[in-house]
């Protein structure tokens, strides 16, 4: 008749139940990791190719594709945008397949922000 503490089966159940009540939590959330995408010299590809890619790839005007250009070709590289993990891969990966269906050379790659 008594079990725990002198409750009796149903009082004890009660207080388990009351025990095992999930209570409603705010989700944390926090910002998501996000990703640069970075362009590298290279001695052979155009300069017309890589501003036409700049405004394609990265809808860029023609003054800021110009700008990215040439600071890719006078400082070795240059971040062309920041994006979320899949489209930052995404664009790569369309970045690099075009310049090879052009026979250019041109690398990209992704890095995480602030590295």
């Amino acid at each position: 008749m008594n079990t725990e503490f002198g409750m009796g089966t149903k009082e004890l159940k009660a207080q388990q139940l009351k025990e095992l009540q999930v209570q409603e939590a705010r989700p944390e959330l926090k910002e998501p990791v996000m990703y640069q995408v970075v362009m590298h010299n290279d001695d052979y590809t155009p300069m017309e190719f890589v501003v036409r890619v700049l405004e394609v790839f990265f809808n860029m005007e023609r003054i800021a594709a110009t700008s990215t250009m040439y600071e890719v070709h006078n400082s070795g590289k240059a971040i062309c945008g920041i994006f979320s993990k899949d489209v930052a891969e995404t664009k790569v990966d369309q970045v690099m397949d075009y310049a090879r269906m052009h026979d250019h050379p041109l690398f990209c790659n992704t890095m995480i922000e602030g590295t």
